[in-house]
C-alpha cells in the first residue's frame, strides 16, 4: 500500500521532516542545561518551587523568580525517564513543531516545495540557537499563537482565539518568553486596527459596530492572557521581570546570546539570506503585504538584528510570508504527471534509508554526549574537586557555575552561574568581570567573598594574575581548566 500511495509531494514533506530532526541533533553543550537540571531535581525533591537562591554562596537567600520552574521540572522527569538522549529527543520534536507549525501557515501554492526549501532556510540560519533549553518551548508556543491568530485574521471565527489564554496558563510557568505572547496579540490587533483604518479613508465610510468586533475580541483575548499569566508560583512579579531582564546592561554587554548575529561568522550567512531575500522578495512581488505581516516583520526582525536569541522568533513568524511572495513567480506544479511506476517503488526505499540514517546518527548523537561534555566543561577537574575535597569558597568561570551546580552542589556553592539577571543582577556580573579579567582590585573582591578556590580556563586573566601571584598556589590543570587553591 506504500508504494501506491507514496507520492513525490510525500516524499519531499518526509525528507523535509528527517532533514530537520538531523539538523536538531547534537550533544548539549548549553551551559544553563546543568543548573536547569538541578533545579528541576530540587523541585521535585522538595516539593515546592524555589523562591529564594539555593544555588550561589555570595547570594545565598536573595530572591529568585524561578521563572521556568515548570520546563525545569520536565527536563529532570525526561532525564530520569531517558538520560541525555530522551532529553535530545523531545526538544528536537519541540524544534521541528515550531517549524512546521509555521509551514502550516504558508499559502496552499507554496506548498509543498517553496515552503518547504524557505522552511530550510530558516532552519540553517537558526540552527546556531537551537539546543535543549527552555527558549525552544517559547519558540513553539509563539509559532503556535502566531498560527491561531493568522486563522482568525482570516476566517474571524472566535474558536482560534479561545485557546490562547489556556496555552497561557502553560506557559507562564515554562519560560518567561509568555511575553512574546502578549506582543504577538498587539501585532494582530496593530495590523487589524491599521487595516480597517485604511479601509475607511479610502472609501470613505464610517465603520460599523460589526467591523469593530474582530479588535474586541483581540482585545478580550490579550486581558485573558494578562490574566492567565498571574496564574504562576511567582504571582504578579512575573510580568515585571521580562522587563526587568530586557534592562540590564550586564546582560546585553556580556552574555554572548543577547549580542546582535555576526554575519562575518559563516554560521550567521543562512540568516543574511534570508534577510536578503524577504527584501528582494518584496520588492519583485506581485503582491503587497499586509499590515499584520510587515508588523511581524518589522517587531521580529528588529528583535533578532539586536540579539541572536531572537533570531528563531523572526524565522518562524516570516517563513510564510517569504513563501508566500516567491510562491507568486516561481511555478509550484511539478507533478503534472502521475507518479512513475519506478518512483512508487524508489520512494519507500529512500524513506526507510533516511529513517536508517537519522535513528543512527541519533543514537551517535547520544553515544558522544559524555566526549561533547568533557571538551565543553571541566569535568576532570570538578572530579578532582568531588574526591580531594578542597575547603573554601569557589571562584567559578561563568560559562562553568551551572556544571559545578550539577556536579558539587549542595557540597559546593557557585560564585556565579547563568542565572545572570535572575539572581545576581548587573553590579555582581560586573564585579565578577573585574575579577575574571583580573582588573585592579581583584583580590579584595576576593578576599571579601573569602573565596579560597578558583577554578577558570588557563588562559583567563585572572589565572594569570594567580600564576604570578605569591598567595595561590596550582592544585590540578588539564588542557581545559586550572584550579587553584589559597595559601
Amino acid at each position: 500500500m506504500l508504494t501506491m500511495r507514496l507520492t513525490i509531494r510525500h516524499l519531499f514533506i518526509i525528507l523535509l521532516v528527517l532533514g530537520l530532526f538531523i539538523l536538531t541533533l547534537y550533544p548539549i553543550v548549553d551551559p544553563d542545561f546543568w543548573w536547569h537540571l538541578r533545579t528541576g531535581q530540587f523541585i521535585i525533591q522538595s516539593h515546592s518551587v524555589p523562591h529564594m537562591d539555593p544555588f550561589s554562596y555570595n547570594n545565598s537567600g536573595k530572591p529568585w523568580i524561578a521563572q521556568e520552574w515548570l520546563s525545569e521540572v520536565i527536563m529532570y522527569g525526561l532525564y530520569i525517564l531517558g538520560g541525555y538522549g530522551m532529553l535530545i529527543l523531545v526538544f528536537s520534536l519541540i524544534i521541528i513543531g515550531a517549524f512546521l507549525i509555521s509551514y502550516l501557515r504558508c499559502p496552499q501554492n507554496s506548498r509543498p516545495y517553496v515552503a518547504g526549501f524557505t522552511l530550510l532556510l530558516g532552519a540553517f540560519a537558526t540552527w546556531p540557537t537551537w539546543g535543549v533549553r527552555p527558549q525552544m518551548i517559547s519558540l513553539l508556543f509563539t509559532s503556535l499563537y502566531i498560527f491561531l491568530l493568522d486563522r482568525y485574521q482570516a476566517s474571524f471565527n472566535p474558536k482560534y482565539v479561545i485557546p490562547l489564554p489556556l496555552i497561557m496558563l502553560v506557559w507562564v510557568n515554562l519560560h518567561a518568553g509568555y511575553l512574546l505572547g502578549l506582543v504577538v496579540i498587539c501585532i494582530f490587533f496593530g495590523g487589524s486596527l491599521i487595516e480597517l483604518l485604511t479601509s475607511r479613508l479610502q472609501n470613505i465610510y464610517r465603520p460599523s459596530k460589526l467591523a469593530f468586533k474582530p479588535i474586541l475580541i483581540l482585545s478580550g483575548s490579550f486581558g485573558a492572557s494578562v490574566l492567565a499569566t498571574l496564574a504562576n508560583p511567582n504571582g504578579y512579579h512575573i510580568l515585571v521581570y521580562p522587563f526587568q531582564s530586557l534592562s540590564s546592561q550586564a546582560t546585553q554587554q556580556f552574555i554572548q546570546e543577547w549580542l546582535s548575529p555576526d554575519f562575518h561568522q559563516l554560521i550567521w550567512q543562512p540568516l543574511a539570506w534570508f534577510i536578503l531575500a524577504i527584501i528582494a522578495a518584496g520588492m519583485l512581488g506581485k503582491k503587497s503585504f499586509s499590515p499584520t505581516k510587515i508588523l511581524l516583520t518589522l517587531v521580529f526582525g528588529y528583535a533578532a538584528l539586536r540579539s541572536m536569541r531572537y533570531v528563531p522568533l523572526f524565522i518562524i513568524a516570516t517563513i510564510p510570508i517569504l513563501a508566500e511572495q516567491i510562491g507568486l513567480f516561481m511555478p509550484n506544479n511539478f507533478e503534472k504527471k502521475p507518479t512513475s511506476w519506478i518512483m512508487k517503488w524508489i520512494s519507500p526505499i529512500v524513506v526507510v534509508g533516511y529513517l536508517l540514517v537519522a535513528g543512527l546518527l541519533f543514537i551517535s548523537t547520544v553515544q558522544r554526549q559524555p566526549k561533547a561534555e568533557a571538551a565543553a566543561f571541566p569535568e576532570a577537574a570538578v572530579d578532582w574537586i568531588s574526591i580531594n575535597q578542597p575547603e573554601g569558597n569557589i571562584f567559578n568561570s561563568y560559562a562553568w557555575g551551572g556544571y559545578i551546580i550539577w556536579r558539587l552542589y549542595p557540597k559546593y556553592k557557585v560564585y556565579i552561574d547563568g542565572r545572570a539577571f535572575d539572581v545576581y543582577g548587573d553590579d555582581l556580573l560586573f564585579s565578577f568581570m573585574n575579577v575574571y579579567r583580573a582588573f585592579p582590585g581583584w583580590e579584595q573582591t576576593l578576599d571579601s567573598h573569602n573565596v579560597r578556590l578558583v577554578l577558570v580556563e588557563p588562559g583567563s586573566g585572572i589565572s594569570r594574575a594567580l600564576i604570578n601571584s605569591f598567595n595561590w598556589n596550582i592544585l590540578y590543570e588539564d588542557h581545559i581548566s586550572i584550579v587553584f587553591g589559597k595559601k
